[in-house]
C-alpha cells in the first residue's frame, strides 16, 4: 500500500465519491444497533430480518440505488461492520484489536468488490480515543491490503486487484487527533509490511548483503549510521558463533549494525534479530518437506532494521541501536561438525552438539558485541529460534524469556497494544545446567525438554548484567493465529511491538 493515499475530512461521507464507504453499527440486547442515519434504514430493517445484529463479526454489504427526488449517494457500495462497545470496558487495548481486525475486514470486501476509493465514516466510541481508534483501523487496512507479487510476471493477470488507492476518514469531530492516528498507523503497518517483504523473498533473492543494502538505504535516507562487518573484520574480532555458522556456504556473512542517536543523554536500547536467510539444518540437515519455509528464518532481523524505518521517521528521545548477525546455513565441505567446538567472541567456548541449533550461535557474537560496544541500558532479541516453543505456545503467543522484570513487562505491554501477545517462559538455573558441556563452557543444546527455555539460557551467557528480553517468533512469524489483517505465509510479528516500545518508553533509570 506505498501508493496509497490516506486523509481525514470533516465532510460526512455521504458527500465522498467512493467506490466503498464503510459505516460502523454498535451492537444493543434485543434492539437494533446504534449506527449513523445514512444507514440507518437498512440496518434496521436488516435487524427485522435477524441477519445484522451488530456484533463484531457481523457485515452488512449492499448497493443504493439513486432514487428521484433525493439526494445522490457518493458512494458506490455501501458496508456497515458491528461493534460491540461492552468489549471497551473488558479491555481498552482488545478492542483496539478488534477495531484492527474490522479494518483488515474493510480489506478484504475491498479486495474482493475491486473497490479502489475507500471513506470510512470514523466510530464515535466513549473511552477510546480518536488517534486510538484511527490507528488501529489505518493499520489493520493497511496490513490487510498487503500482498506480494513481485515474482508474479507471465501469471499475472489484468483484472488482479492492485491494491486500495485512497482511504479518507470522516469525522466531524477531533479530525486532527484522526490525522495524528492515522499517520501512526500508516507508518507502524508500513514497517511490518516491509518486514513481510524481506521474508517472502526467496533465500537467492535475500542474502545477507540485502540486510546490508537495506540498512544503507535507511541510513543515506534518514541520517542514521551503518556499520556492515564482513567476514575479515569478524574474524579480526573472533565472531566464532557467525563465522562457523557460514563455514558450510557460498555466500559471505554480514554483520549488520543500524542506529539512530538523538543525544541528549537517551537511554540506549539495543535490538538484535537473527538473520538467518535460509537454514538446511547443516550437517545435522532438516527433512526435506517443509524446508522451503525456512527462508523465513530471517524473520527477526527483518523485524529490527523494518523497525528502525519507523525509529528514523519518527525520531523518539531514545538512542536504538538495532544489529543483524546474517549468513545462511548450508552443509557444505567445510561446514561445521557435531562435536565441533568454537569459540565466541566474549572468549565462551562451545560445543556444537547439532548444527540446527545455529541461530543462538549467531545470536550470541551480536549480543556480546553489541553490549561491548554500545553499553545499552537494555536488550531485546528476537528470533525464529526453536520448533520447542510451537509446541508449547502455538502460533499465539511469541515467546519470552527475560533476565529483568522491568522490562518483560514493557516488552508485554508493547505486545499487548500491537495486537502481537508474548508469555513469558521460567530461566533458572535448573535450565543453565541442561547446556553445560563436559569439554567446552556450555553446549549449544539441551535436548527436547523445555528446548525454548534452554535456548534463551545459551543466550544468557552472553549479556551479562545487561537487562535482556528474549523473544522468540518460530510460532508467530508466520502461521499466525488467524486474522482478517494476518496474511498466509510472514505476519511482520515484532515490528509494531518494537514501534509501540520505542513510542511509549520512559527513562530507564528513573523507572
Amino acid at each position: 500500500m506505498t501508493h496509497t493515499r490516506w486523509s481525514a475530512t470533516k465532510k460526512p461521507v455521504t458527500a465522498i465519491e467512493s467506490d466503498l464507504a464503510v459505516y460502523f453499527a454498535f451492537h444493543r440486547k434485543d434492539t437494533p444497533p446504534i449506527c449513523d442515519p445514512a444507514v440507518q434504514n437498512r440496518v434496521e430493517h436488516a435487524f427485522a430480518l435477524k441477519d445484522f445484529t451488530g456484533k463484531n463479526e457481523d457485515q452488512l454489504l449492499y448497493y443504493p440505488v439513486p432514487e428521484t427526488g433525493r439526494i445522490k449517494d457518493k458512494s458506490k457500495r455501501i458496508l456497515v461492520l458491528g461493534l460491540d462497545p461492552a468489549d471497551v470496558q473488558k479491555d481498552i487495548s482488545g478492542f483496539l484489536e478488534t477495531l484492527r481486525k474490522r479494518g483488515g475486514d474493510i480489506a478484504r470486501v475491498c479486495e474482493k468488490t475491486r473497490a479502489g476509493a475507500l471513506a470510512v465514516c470514523m466510530p464515535q466510541i466513549p473511552d477510546i480515543p480518536m488517534e486510538g481508534a484511527a490507528q488501529a483501523l489505518t493499520e489493520g487496512i493497511f496490513l490487510g491490503d498487503y500482498r506480494f507479487g513481485k515474482y508474479k510476471q507471465t501469471s499475472r493477470k489484468e483484472t488482479d486487484f492492485s491494491g486500495i488507492d485512497a482511504v479518507t476518514f470522516s469525522s466531524d469531530k477531533k479530525t486532527a487527533s484522526v490525522r495524528k492516528g492515522v499517520e501512526k498507523g500508516r507508518i507502524a503497518a508500513a514497517a511490518a509490511c516491509t518486514a513481510r517483504d524481506m521474508a517472502n523473498e526467496p533465500g537467492n533473492g535475500w542474502t545477507p548483503e540485502s540486510f546490508a543494502e537495506y540498512a544503507r538505504s535507511l541510513a543515506d535516507t534518514h541520517g542514521l549510521s551503518c556499520t556492515c562487518l564482513d567476514k575479515k573484520e569478524m574474524e579480526a574480532l573472533g565472531m566464532g558463533g557467525i563465522l562457523g555458522v557460514n563455514q558450510g556456504s557460498a555466500t559471505p556473512p554480514c554483520l549488520v549494525i543500524l542506529a539512530y542517536d538523538p543525544g541528549k543523554q537517551a537511554d540506549t536500547l539495543l535490538l538484535v534479530g537473527k538473520g538467518l536467510t535460509f537454514d538446511t539444518g547443516g550437517i545435522s540437515i532438516k527433512p526435506a518437506a517443509g524446508m522451503e519455509e525456512m527462508k523465513y528464518d530471517m524473520c527477526g532481523g527483518a523485524a529490527v532494521l523494518a523497525a528502525m524505518s519507523a525509529v528514523a521517521v519518527e525520531k523518539p528521545n531514545l538512542r536504538v541501536v538495532a544489529m543483524v548477525p546474517a549468513t545462511d546455513n548450508m552443509p557444505g565441505g567445510s561446514a561445521l561438525r557435531p562435536e565441533d567446538i568454537i569459540r565466541h567472541v566474549n572468549q565462551v567456548t562451545s560445543e556444537v552438539v547439532n548444527t540446527d541449533a545455529e541461530g543462538r550461535l549467531i545470536l550470541a557474537d551480536a549480543l556480546a558485541h553489541g553490549i561491548q560496544t554500545f553499553e545499552p541500558d537494555c536488550v531485546v532479541d528476537i528470533a525464529t529460534l526453536t520448533g520447542a516453543v510451537i509446541i508449547g505456545l502455538g502460533h499465539h503467543h511469541t515467546g519470552m524469556v527475560a533476565s529483568s522484570d522491568a522490562l518483560a513487562q514493557r516488552l508485554e505491554a508493547a505486545g499487548k497494544e500491537a495486537g502481537e501477545p508474548v508469555w513469558r517462559l521460567p530461566l533458572t538455573e535448573d535450565y543453565v545446567k541442561q547446556i553445560e558441556s563436559k569439554v567446552a563452557d556450555i553446549k549449544n543444546t539441551g535436548g527436547k525438554p523445555a528446548g525454548t527455555i534452554t535456548a534463551a539460557a545459551y543466550l544468557s551467557k552472553f549479556v551479562g548484567d545487561t537487562p535482556w528480553v528474549h523473544l522468540d517468533i518460530a510460532g508467530t512469524a508466520w502461521d499466525f493465529t488467524e486474522k482478517s489483517y494476518i496474511p498466509k505465509g510472514p505476519s511482520g510479528t515484532g515490528v509494531r511491538t518494537f514501534i509501540h516500545l520505542t513510542r511509549s518508553w520512559k527513562k530507564w533509570k528513573s523507572a
